[in-house]
């Protein structure tokens, strides 16, 4: 693997934010899920649920609830507001006030005509979904109390409120149902339907703040059954129940014992405990239960009995971290930027020039230091930014707007000049990069085309000079943009799995990568043979002649004989890719678990070979490790990676986020269960 100097960086103090609703689309298969700052992201669960759009949140957004309406999304929150959002552009398209105060949920109809609200002043407002926009429609009965929950019948023409003490029915007619405040103390509280299931059978479920499941048969109004599942609240979504326990509970429709098979009733089969905290959100799919809460992760959590033989994708998944780069790295001056919603930090590595054997703590010379604190402006969080490679530049964009700075050091001081005047057609970016020598930067923008601007000691110009898909093409975002140590080429991949190679000296497209059907996760241009490297949500990688405008040798040996079962069988998708300038052959890349440098002067291990082989290696003689060694080395002694990058000196920047310093940093969970409790 070779020898580097490690700055193992712990510093950056990323903290997600509490998972708070969730909607999943089985059209597409694509699933939203909205955190408590107002963020939006969307995982695609047909390609290794890779996270293929994010859109930042905002201040003053409220999203208490996530709907799909064919492939349009849209939230209600606290803020009394609907809103539809622009996936193409990630941001919302526009925001409806629905004057019925706070919104506590949001749903449509089967037929994907209409949406409905439940609001703080009791009233069940409807929406006739058009094709820009959505239009008040009318009010249902107004009743004394808030909506908190409601369930469309899939005929489309009954609907279920959950409400304080009751369940609402509203048809041509509309009745109630009473619902028991619980056991012992907790009768003087009122009970909070928390959400409701209604069926195709008319049967109605429920679930409350007393910690009941309740059946009720919607033809009679009468209670069919009660399952006590917590003393703690309970959130139904589907067939599925979670608790503020973090656990999670399946019922099914099913007979109640083997002998007794005639009469089918709903039984808890399944507990599932895969959170620390309250689970907030849930959905139930095809194959798996999918859940998040305060614990901020995602679960995806198989449903074994959907397969018939246990695999990769049965297995338990978590999704801890963006699958985007939060970091970015001046390598010429060993300088890191970190990104926050609010906020960006910029900090100095520290230095050593201490000497030791692999594994040794060197003294540090130098501590790392802080040099700047830059606070957003406004009310929309950060989306995206960039550091030069040189540490001069320095720029963000939120959805509403691009800030750029020019950075000055002299010895441990600091300048920070912002460039004031910026061209009119710089107004948001998806994505930032600056050119290897600073003299440019780029910035995705809608309908992924890419803005170029140039740089001078002072001021940024816009020529006019952007670079465009070509039609007919994706307006689908960039999401991932990379140039080349030379200056002369640009790779842009969107999330429509397109990349394109542009020419920057003659500022026009050179080539478009052949179409994979996953997403590219990650991807960089090798500094002297300028081949593209890919890699892909589904573990694949490949290797791209930029000039050749054809997949390489290597790669092609690669296709052909398939990488290792070890490799494709890994969670975490690749976020970054960087090369060791010192040895051409060597290409360095992580997810969140490992680091892995791929030598391609090695053979390529087969399924017989075994992969993770460093320890064997090192019980080896000399004279018979060669014949053990292959091509991908991995270590796997730094966890929960942000970033590992490569500086110019040959050092190794490896930037960690252990998980167990964002567990610390949670709220106290709502209720821990003690063994024998």
């Amino acid at each position: 693997m070779g020898e580097f100097k490690v700055h193992r960086v712990r510093f950056f103090d990323y903290m997600p934010t509490a998972i708070r609703a969730m909607a999943f689309n089985a059209h597409t298969e694509r699933l939203a899920l909205a955190r408590m700052d107002g963020s939006v992201e969307i995982f695609n669960f047909t390609d290794h649920y890779f996270q293929e759009k994010v859109i930042p949140g905002k201040d003053s957004r409220s999203i208490e609830s996530l709907c799909w309406v064919g492939g349009r999304l849209f939230s209600a929150g606290l803020n009394g507001e609907i809103a539809e959002y622009d996936l193409e552009n990630l941001r919302p398209k526009y925001s409806l006030e629905a004057y019925g105060g706070p919104i506590w949920t949001i749903i449509s109809n089967t037929q994907g005509t209409q949406l409905a609200i439940g609001c703080e002043d009791g009233t069940v407002k409807l929406f006739e979904v058009l094709e820009e926009h959505i239009q008040f429609e009318r009010n249902l009965d107004r009743q004394k109390g808030r909506i908190i929950s409601l369930s469309w019948h899939p005929s489309g023409t009954h609907i279920a409120a959950g409400m304080m003490d009751m369940i609402l029915f509203v048809s041509t007619l509309m009745s109630m149902l009473l619902v028991d405040r619980g056991f012992g103390g907790s009768k003087s509280r009122e009970t909070v339907v928390w959400s409701v299931a209604f069926l195709s059978d008319h049967t109605v479920v429920s679930g409350d703040s007393a910690g009941k499941v309740q059946v009720w048969d919607g033809h009679t109004g009468t209670l069919v059954k009660t399952h006590l599942v917590t003393k703690w609240d309970v959130f139904l979504p589907d067939l599925a129940v979670w608790t503020s326990e973090g656990t999670v509970i399946q019922f099914q429709f099913i007979a109640p014992t083997l002998h007794q098979q005639q009469g089918k009733e709903w039984v808890r089969t399944r507990t599932f405990k895969n959170h620390t905290h309250d689970v907030r959100a849930l959905a139930e799919i095809e194959t798996a239960i999918v859940s998040g809460g305060m614990d901020t992760h995602l679960v995806v959590r198989p449903l074994l009995e959907k397969f018939d033989e246990k695999s990769h994708a049965s297995g338990l998944r978590k999704i801890h971290f963006p699958h985007r780069n939060l970091v970015s790295c001046a390598k010429k001056v060993g300088l890191l930027l970190f990104q926050f919603p609010g906020q960006l930090e910029l900090w100095r590595l520290g230095d050593s020039d201490g000497h030791g054997k692999p594994g040794d703590r060197l003294p540090l010379e130098r501590m790392p230091e802080k040099l700047l604190l830059l606070k957003r402006k406004g009310e929309d969080h950060i989306c995206c930014s960039a550091l030069s490679s040189c540490g001069g530049w320095l720029a963000y964009s939120t959805v509403s707007c691009v800030r750029i700075y020019r950075l000055q050091t002299d010895n441990n001081n600091i300048s920070i000049t912002k460039v004031s005047k910026l061209p009119k057609a710089l107004h948001s970016a998806h994505q930032l990069c600056f050119s290897s020598d600073s003299s440019k930067m780029f910035a995705a923008s809608s309908q992924s085309s890419v803005l170029v601007i140039a740089l001078t000691q002072s001021e940024c110009k816009y020529h006019g000079l952007t670079l465009t898909f070509p039609s007919p093409g994706s307006r689908q975002p960039i999401h991932l943009m990379t140039t080349s140590v030379d200056g002369k080429w640009l790779a842009a991949a969107n999330s429509d799995c397109e990349i394109h190679v542009y020419n920057l000296q003659k500022l026009k497209l050179h080539c478009i990568v052949p179409v994979y059907g996953s997403c590219p996760s990650a991807m960089g241009i090798h500094p002297t043979t300028n081949n593209l490297t890919v890699v892909h949500a589904d573990q694949q990688l490949f290797e791209y002649s930029i000039v050749e405008k054809q997949y390489t040798d290597w790669s092609r040996k690669l296709q052909k004989q398939g990488l290792h079962n070890v490799w494709l069988d890994r969670d975490t998708p690749v976020t970054h890719v960087t090369f060791n300038s010192k040895n051409p052959n060597q290409v360095v890349l992580h997810d969140m678990h490992m680091f892995c440098i791929i030598d391609q002067s090695l053979p390529l291990p087969d399924q017989k070979t075994q992969f993770y082989n460093q320890m064997t290696l090192r019980s080896l003689s000399e004279q018979e490790r060669p014949s053990h060694l292959h091509a991908f080395k991995i270590c796997k002694t730094f966890q929960d990676l942000l970033c590992v990058s490569l500086l110019d000196d040959q050092s190794l920047v490896v930037v960690e986020r252990p998980l167990l310093a964002i567990t610390s940093q949670l709220p106290a969970p709502v209720r821990q269960k003690k063994f024998a409790t």
